[in-house]
């Protein structure tokens, strides 16, 4: 399942952020048996392709949106567009792209079935 994969620290986590999440899990002798923290990945995969550049991604040099070039031109339909394109290239589908100021920004997409 696409959705689903090793986590990354986020805003909430203590940690440095996008660093891989680790819970140690020990056993009686403290054994650690477990330690990466899997669960969804849906918002990380989403982070990621927006703030990455292409070439970024090692399986997929053409994904990334380079979002923080968004501050320094004006034109946020061609973001709208190339954000849009990149999702689709991870089976990401947008049901809702609210891009028309950089302080109001609101993606909701999901992976196609």
């Amino acid at each position: 399942m696409k959705g689903i994969g090793i986590q990354l620290v986020d805003n909430i986590d203590q940690g440095n952020l996008l660093d891989i999440k680790i819970n140690p899990i020990r056993d009686q002798g403290g054994k650690i048996i477990s330690g990466l923290v899997i669960g969804n990945t849906l918002e990380q995969n989403k982070a990621l392709i927006l703030i990455g550049s292409q070439g970024d991604f090692k399986y997929r040099p053409d994904l990334g949106v380079c979002f923080e070039d968004v501050l320094l031109g004006a034109d946020l339909l061609e973001y709208r567009h190339k954000i849009t394109e990149h999702f689709a290239k991870d089976g990401l589908k947008i049901t809702e792209l609210d891009l028309y100021r950089t302080d109001n920004i609101k993606i909701i997409a999901n992976y196609e079935s």
